[in-house]
C-alpha cells in the first residue's frame, strides 16, 4: 500500500449550507467575538506569571523524573535511527515509510501531538540527545555553548528552516524521492548540532524549526510551567506565555502562509496556469510561496503598528507581541487543511513503518492493519469540521488578540488600535475559507 500524498475530501458541496453563507457566517462570528470583547473585557485576563494550578503531584513527578525524560529522549532517537535505516537502505518508492514519517507524522502530527502534551518535541529531540551526549562526553554544559545568542537572530534561523522545510514538502518536484529528503535532515542536523555546540540549547529553542512548531502550538494545550513548576491553566493563559522576541511574525508568517498556498496550489486555476504556461513552474512556485508568506507577515506587522503605543514600548516590537494570536489560526487551518491526510495517510505510515526494506517483513506487528476512510466517506461531518476548526482558531486568536491589547495599549486605542487587525483576520477567514472550499 502506497502513502497517498493528498490532503483532504470534503469540499463546498458537502457543507450542509451554501458556502457563501458559510464564509459570512464565519466573517460575522469575527464581529461579533470583538463586539462582545469589547464590552465585557475591559482588563487584562491571561497572565502566564500569576495563572495556573499546580499540576497532579503524581503527575509532576513522573513528568520531571528522570527517568522519564531519558524514555523519551530514546525514544526519540529510537524513531530516528529506525526511518534513518528505511531512508538509507530502504526502496526509492512511496512504500518506503520515510516519506510519511515526514511528511505525515512528523509535520502535521506535530499539532496533535502538541495540544494533547505541550512542546513534546523538545523531549524527544535526536538533536537535543545527541547533543547532550557530545556534552556530556566532553564535560561541557548542553545548556552553554562557546558564545551567547545574539537577541536580534531570535526566531529568524526557525522562520528560515519552518520555510526551506514547506519548500520541500510543497513546491520541490523531487520530494517524494529519498535524496533530496536525506540531503535536507543531514544539512537540519548539522546546523542544529553546530550551532548548539556554539550557543547551547538557546539555539535549539530559537532556530530548530520543529521544536519551535511544537512549542508554538503546545502553548495552546493545557500544561504550563511557573517558575518551573508543571502547572495546569487555560490553553489562552499558556498562550500568553509565548516569548516575543525577533522573527517571531516569521515564524507565524511561515506557518499560516504555507498552509494557504498548499490549498492555492491544489486550485484548478493554478493547476490549468502551471500545466500551460512556459515559465519554470519551481521558481514560480517558490515566488508564490514566498508571497504568500509574506502576505500574511506584512498584513499582520502592518495591523498591529496602525495603532498608538504607551510610553516605554517601541512601535516596531507590536508585532513579535502580538503574533501569538495567530497561533489558533493556524492550528485551525491544519486541523482544517491536513485532517484526512494525518488520520489516512498516517495510518498508512503506520502500516509500512514494519515494513520499511519492503520485503514483506512485519516488524512491528502493524502490517497486517487496514485502513480506516471514515472521515473520506463522510464528507458532510469533514467539511462541517473544517468549517469549526477555521472559526474557532480564528475567535481564539481575537480573544488573544484583545487581551494582549488591553494589557499593553493605551486606553485610548485599546479597542480602536484592535480594528486594523480585526479587519486583517476577517480578510484571512474569507480567503482561507474560499481557498478551501471554493478554489
Amino acid at each position: 500500500m502506497t502513502v497517498v500524498l493528498a490532503h483532504g475530501l470534503g469540499g463546498a458541496q458537502d457543507l450542509p449550507i451554501p458556502a457563501a453563507l458559510a464564509i459570512a457566517g464565519a466573517a460575522a462570528a469575527l464581529a461579533v467575538s470583538f463586539i462582545v470583547l469589547a464590552v465585557a473585557w475591559r482588563h487584562p485576563r491571561y497572565d502566564a506569571a500569576t495563572s495556573g494550578r499546580p499540576a497532579p503531584a503524581w503527575l509532576a513527578r513522573v513528568v520531571d523524573s528522570p527517568v522519564f525524560g531519558t524514555a523519551l529522549r530514546l525514544l526519540g532517537l529510537a524513531f530516528l535511527l529506525y526511518v534513518g535505516w528505511a531512508a538509507l537502505a530502504g526502496p526509492d518508492l512511496l512504500v518506503n515509510p520515510t516519506f510519511g514519517s515526514v511528511y505525515v507524522l512528523l509535520w502535521v502530527g506535530i499539532v496533535p501531538l502538541s495540544l494533547l502534551c505541550g512542546p513534546f518535541f523538545r523531549a524527544v529531540s535526536p538533536v537535543r540527545t545527541v547533543n547532550l551526549l557530545f556534552s556530556r562526553l566532553t564535560g561541557g554544559d548542553p545548556d552553554r555553548g562557546l558564545y551567547d545568542l545574539p537577541r536580534w537572530i531570535g526566531y529568524w534561523p526557525a522562520a528560515l528552516g519552518l520555510f526551506a522545510f514547506v519548500w520541500l514538502e510543497l513546491v520541490y518536484p523531487d520530494a517524494t524521492y529519498l535524496s533530496p529528503v536525506r540531503l535536507w535532515f543531514a544539512v537540519y542536523f548539522a546546523v542544529m548540532l553546530i550551532g548548539s555546540a556554539l550557543f547551547g540549547s538557546r539555539w535549539l529553542e530559537r532556530a530548530d524549526p520543529f521544536e519551535v512548531y511544537s512549542t508554538l502550538v503546545g502553548h495552546l494545550s493545557v500544561f504550563g510551567r511557573r517558575d518551573g513548576m508543571l502547572v495546569l491553566r487555560s490553553p489562552l493563559a499558556n498562550l500568553d506565555a509565548v516569548p516575543a522576541a525577533p522573527g517571531l511574525v516569521g515564524v507565524v508568517a511561515v506557518l499560516f502562509g504555507s498552509t494557504a498556498f498548499d490549498s492555492f496550489k491544489d486550485s484548478n486555476v493554478w493547476l490549468t496556469f502551471t500545466q500551460t504556461t512556459d515559465l519554470p513552474v519551481t521558481w514560480v512556485n517558490t515566488g508564490v510561496l514566498l508571497g504568500f508568506c509574506m502576505l500574511v507577515g506584512l498584513s499582520l506587522a502592518a495591523a498591529v503598528m496602525a495603532t498608538g503605543v504607551r510610553d516605554g514600548l517601541r512601535r516596531l516590537e507590536l508585532p513579535d507581541l502580538f503574533a501569538h494570536s495567530v497561533v489558533p489560526i493556524i492550528v485551525g487551518y491544519m486541523v482544517a487543511h491536513y485532517l484526512t491526510f494525518f488520520v489516512e495517510s498516517g495510518q498508512q505510515t503506520l502500516i509500512q513503518l514494519s515494513d520499511p526494506m519492503a520485503t514483506g517483513a512485519n516488524l512491528l506487528g502493524t502490517a497486517d492493519w487496514q485502513v480506516s476512510y471514515w472521515l473520506s466517506l463522510h464528507p458532510t461531518f469533514l467539511a462541517v469540521t473544517k468549517v469549526l476548526a477555521v472559526v474557532t482558531g480564528h475567535v481564539l486568536g481575537v480573544i488573544a488578540a484583545h487581551d494582549r491589547a488591553v494589557a499593553l495599549l493605551p486606553r485610548r486605542h485599546q479597542l480602536t488600535g484592535q480594528l486594523p487587525l480585526l479587519l486583517v483576520m476577517v480578510f484571512y477567514t474569507v480567503s482561507g475559507l474560499y481557498l478551501l472550499f471554493g478554489a
